[in-house]
């Protein structure tokens, strides 16, 4: 499904990418200089940025957890970064061996990365598809050769959506996305908020903006909007590591204050 050969594809080495400096928060090693000269610049306003970033995967993994517990089988995972194990597909088939898991990104060097979101047990299913979060129509088209879409999909966006605007039509995408999938699918997410850090949030926001990155941090209300007309399942809309904190271990120094930024998982009815 990648559909592009990865040596072909033209890297831009000279402007920061979200998905290269979270692999640097991360500790990867797929990154480059001009990712952590940004990432230094935010470190510089906020030091727990890498603990936001470990608190976020920990999030993945708890919620894919949960939503296999339920019986969810299929995944989509739209905006999935560079692969660090456990992946998705590791956490989902660990549950259940038959689950099927469609990744999607638009940063080439994700791309060049794909196999390793590819070792599927042999019982389910993983693919890569390269596309922008902002194209939903090309992430459906993609995902429907791997997933049933008369069947349940649980659609997971964390940590993309702060990288989009309203003007850019971030509820929009989620909800042609959602429109697409059956009843009893679920929405999982996580979003960056400048609630509790409002300064430093404004000078990440302009270093980033100066550097061609565009950063939407939104409140509580503005995140909680993506989940109208679902059901959210409980705690709702919460501090990310405080989302089922008994399904996964805890992120060393996340409880050194406030993380700035929400979790939350609903159905679709």
């Amino acid at each position: 499904m990648t559909g592009q050969d990865p040596t072909a594809v033209q890297i831009d080495t000279g402007r920061p990418h979200p998905a290269r400096m979270y692999d640097w928060y991360l500790g990867g090693k797929d990154n480059y200089p001009v990712d952590e000269e940004m990432g230094r610049q935010m470190l510089a306003l906020d030091p727990r940025v890498p603990v936001m970033a470990r608190v976020n995967r920990a999030f993945m993994h708890r919620a894919t957890t949960w939503l296999a517990q339920q019986g969810v089988r299929q995944f989509l995972d739209v905006g999935t970064g560079i692969p660090t194990e456990p992946n998705l597909h590791q956490v989902a088939q660990r549950v259940a061996p038959d689950a099927r898991v469609v990744y999607c990104d638009n940063d080439p060097i994700v791309l060049a990365h794909a196999t390793a979101l590819l070792r599927s047990t042999s019982e389910g299913a993983t693919e890569y598809l390269q596309a922008d979060v902002r194209d939903p129509a090309a992430i459906l088209a993609g995902a429907r050769r791997i997933l049933d879409f008369d069947r349940p999909v649980g659609l997971s966006l964390v940590a993309p959506l702060h990288f989009v605007s309203d003007e850019d039509g971030a509820h929009e995408l989620v909800g042609r996305l959602l429109a697409e999938l059956p009843p009893g699918s679920y929405l999982t997410m996580t979003h960056a908020t400048s609630d509790f850090t409002p300064e430093e949030s404004a000078a990440a926001t302009e270093k980033l903006k100066a550097a061609g990155v565009t950063l939407a941090l939104r409140s509580r209300e503005e995140f909680a909007r993506f989940f109208d007309g679902l059901d959210l399942v409980e705690p709702g809309v919460e501090i990310v590591h405080k989302w089922h904190p008994e399904l996964g271990e805890p992120v060393p120094g996340q409880d050194d204050g406030v993380i700035p930024g929400y979790g939350a998982v609903a159905r679709k009815r």
